[in-house]
């Protein structure tokens, strides 16, 4: 019976914005993604919980394994003024500029007020499209949690991150996301072997791109 499913996932730090004007800055790990759509897993009464509430945007900024340091800074600090008591347990404390706190750059988004994190190689701009309670009947989970529906509207990339010749395709090969596992930090390894699902062309998955009179992609808005 262990005491936490967390099998490894992306780290994501979640940009929003306070009440105030400010930027609010927080690492999470329980995040996936299924077209351009993407569900989040979140205490209840975290300060990226309330801002989502309020504005209905964010910014979701992959962090990648050299951003270690960086993230590691922000794991024990909240931007809420009055700090849960289940998060003093483990050792919390308020930290109003967590961009600071982490020696991380705040970058003008596009879509969204929430700022990105320019030391990301990808950030992607979100809406919230539904908030509701999350495993409120489950016994075992010790905080009140939430999961949050967020629509991507806009992705950015690093250059060095793209299969080269195609700028709509990421290559699994150049990009190393830090992964949290059971609270530990981690990141992929080399390739095992080619996957059957990958001979599948990429297109696709997205249909919106195909060009109808040629039956190829067209280029992205």
């Amino acid at each position: 019976e262990p005491a936490i499913h967390y099998w490894g996932t992306p780290v994501v730090l979640i940009s929003t914005s306070n009440a105030d004007g400010s930027a609010n800055l927080a690492p999470m790990s329980s995040a996936w993604w299924l077209g351009w759509s993407c569900m989040l897993g979140l205490d209840a009464s975290s300060q990226t919980t309330e801002n989502l509430r309020r504005t209905g945007q964010c910014v979701l900024n992959l962090a990648d394994a050299g951003m270690v340091a960086a993230v590691d800074q922000l794991a024990l600090l909240t931007g809420a003024a009055e700090v849960p008591i289940h998060k003093q347990m483990l050792g919390y404390r308020h930290q109003a500029d967590k961009f600071a706190a982490a020696g991380l750059t705040a970058q003008a988004a596009l879509d969204v007020g929430a700022p990105r994190v320019r030391e990301c190689q990808v950030q992607m701009e979100a809406s919230v499209v539904d908030i509701r309670p999350f495993a409120a009947q489950d016994p075992r989970m010790p905080v009140a949690a939430c999961m949050v529906e967020l629509r991507l509207s806009r992705v950015h990339v690093a250059a060095e991150l793209l299969h080269p010749g195609d700028g709509q395709r990421i290559d699994p090969d150049r990009w190393h996301p830090l992964i949290m596992s059971f609270r530990q930090f981690h990141t992929v390894g080399q390739r095992l072997q080619a996957s059957r699902l990958a001979d599948t062309p990429e297109a696709f998955y997205a249909p919106w791109r195909r060009d109808n009179r040629r039956g190829a992609v067209g280029t992205a808005a």
